[in-house]
């Protein structure tokens, strides 16, 4: 293997909220080829957690047990295949992908800049934003299972929807095909810029946080409700709501996966209270939380 294989790795350091406890192992791969050998090399039984920039996720304080595979900075391979498709590796950050789109004179994929993430957690959840959703560009992608098999697989073999995507079960994304349009460069680097100068007015970008945390219900916004319910400021522990936007959370600095997780069961709990709605999150939560060992 050509990647480096970590023990007992900190996650906080690989999340955007900066929370996380350890990782049993963490792989983080030369390059594609490198990781499908060593995916060939886990036990059957191993678990395996993907990880891009760590946006979209809360890893709790107890950590990951069995492997995490990190592809920040990895399977960052983009190319234009023919006129209007591009190949684009999991681990490019999504806003790359916009721009080089766009230098190419492609358009389509330019909301792709307002998603803090990778191209595979963008297919993972068909990420969207500014009115686009990844799905809707995808040609086909590869993936790779357990057993370290690559295979090309179609939209059509997925059940996609509202940042979800199914059909996925024990498979990883490693590539995409996008699909998109001739058009001009110039109005397309103009788009995304005006797309990113709304999102610094309007999230907060500066502060460490998983983007949004809750799926808009149908016909409303999460943001909205969370709004009028008072709730914009609100904290528990470390972590709180943005006064900024409400959808988001923010680890005002010293904030555990527990004070995180403990707000967002806070807030579901006041809208569902006030509105009658469930708000369904749109943050994968995922890990082991810390037992507490008392006296």
């Amino acid at each position: 293997m050509n990647g480096r294989l970590l023990s007992n790795e900190k996650l906080a350091k690989y999340t955007s909220w900066r929370v996380g406890g350890l990782a049993d192992q963490m792989y983080i791969p030369f390059d594609r080829q490198d990781l499908i050998e060593f995916v060939k090399t886990l036990p059957a039984s191993e678990p395996v957690f993907w990880m891009g920039l760590g946006s979209n996720l809360l890893v709790r304080d107890g950590g990951i047990r069995g492997t995490v595979i990190n592809t920040k900075g990895r399977l960052k391979e983009m190319r234009r295949v023919d006129d209007v498709v591009v190949y684009i590796e999991a681990g490019v950050p999504c806003a790359h992908v916009a721009r080089f789109c766009a230098e190419q004179g492609l358009v389509g994929a330019e909301f792709l800049a307002g998603i803090p993430g990778t191209m595979g957690g963008a297919l993972k959840m068909n990420a969207g934003a500014f009115d686009g959703e990844t799905w809707a560009i995808v040609q086909g992608v590869e993936t790779i299972d357990a057993f370290g098999q690559v295979a090309l697989r179609q939209p059509s073999d997925f059940q996609v929807s509202y940042r979800s995507v199914k059909g996925l079960e024990n498979q990883w994304f490693l590539s995409a095909h996008l699909v998109l349009q001739l058009g001009d460069a110039g109005i397309s680097q103009q788009k995304i810029k005006g797309l990113l100068e709304k999102r610094a007015k309007s999230q907060p970008t500066n502060q460490p946080s998983c983007g949004s945390v809750f799926k808009n219900p149908d016909g409303d916004y999460a943001a909205r409700l969370i709004e009028h319910a008072g709730l914009k400021g609100f904290t528990i522990g470390g972590a709180c709501v943005s006064e900024k936007h409400a959808n988001f959370i923010v680890n005002t600095g010293n904030a555990k996966a527990s004070d995180i997780e403990a707000l967002i069961k806070y807030v579901q709990r006041k809208i569902e209270e006030l509105h009658g709605i469930l708000l369904q999150t749109e943050v994968c939560v995922v890990g082991e939380k810390c037992e507490v060992i008392s006296d």
